[in-house]
């Protein structure tokens, strides 16, 4: 599973988005895809984010059984300690 989560995005990433995953709420985006697909999406979104910002949280074999990428809010930064993701507020 997957979630995409975008702030003040251009409304062409919010539909290239939208043709992969289920916009539930306006910017936020769920979905069941491969990995593969996952990556491409992740690299449209970071490509065309401009000045907006993108989480991207992922189901993985990990100690929380989830990892998470984010892009875009220099406020907000995921730290791994340990294995563990973090989210350290500036």
């Amino acid at each position: 599973m997957v979630v995409f989560i975008l702030e003040n995005v251009p409304a062409s990433l919010r539909g290239d988005l939208s043709r992969w995953l289920f916009e539930i709420k306006a910017g936020v985006f769920v979905g069941r895809v491969s990995a593969l697909v996952r990556e491409e999406l992740w690299a449209r979104v970071t490509s065309k984010i401009g000045d907006g910002f993108a989480l991207m949280v992922y189901s993985t074999n990990s100690e929380q059984g989830f990892s998470a990428r984010s892009i875009g809010d220099p406020s907000r930064q995921l730290v791994d300690i340990e294995g563990v993701l973090l989210v350290k507020t500036y």
